[in-house]
């Protein structure tokens, strides 16, 4: 039986190799807004600050508290000022973005609130490695 408990609790550590995301997530903490419609129909907003960008998500800090739901579609927009970032992706530096709210997080040790966004834009397409081409030859 100790065995069999023993077997349960181990339990495997990703190493730095196993990394799954489609696109690097970067750092970068730049003023930003949100926009969205309460369960109402009033329009809202919201001053924020990302905390972690990628092509298709991104995680932004309030600190007030902000009464938006997961899974609400909100409007994500960089200020203008800060849209000349090298490290913003291309997408990013268009306007509002359309994005779904996909994890909250409510305020910890400092009082933040934390909203985890789904950018709904069109995935960037990767070029074709040799991999690819062997792995379409194989299923031919």
């Amino acid at each position: 039986m100790t065995q069999l408990l023993d077997d349960r609790n181990t339990t495997t550590k990703p190493t730095g190799t196993d990394n799954m995301r489609a696109s690097v997530r970067r750092a970068l903490a730049l003023p930003a807004r949100l926009a969205w419609k309460d369960q109402r129909g009033v329009n809202r907003f919201a001053s924020v600050v990302t905390r972690d960008i990628s092509d298709s998500g991104v995680f932004v800090e309030s600190p007030s508290a902000l009464s938006i739901p997961l899974y609400r579609l909100v409007q994500f927009q960089v200020e203008p000022t800060a849209r000349l970032s090298s490290d913003l992706p291309q997408s990013l530096r268009q306007g509002r973005i359309l994005s779904a709210v996909y994890r909250v997080s409510p305020p910890g040790p400092q009082p933040r609130h934390g909203l985890a966004l789904r950018l709904l834009v069109e995935p960037r397409k990767r070029p074709f490695t040799l991999d690819d081409t062997f792995r379409i030859c194989a299923n031919s």
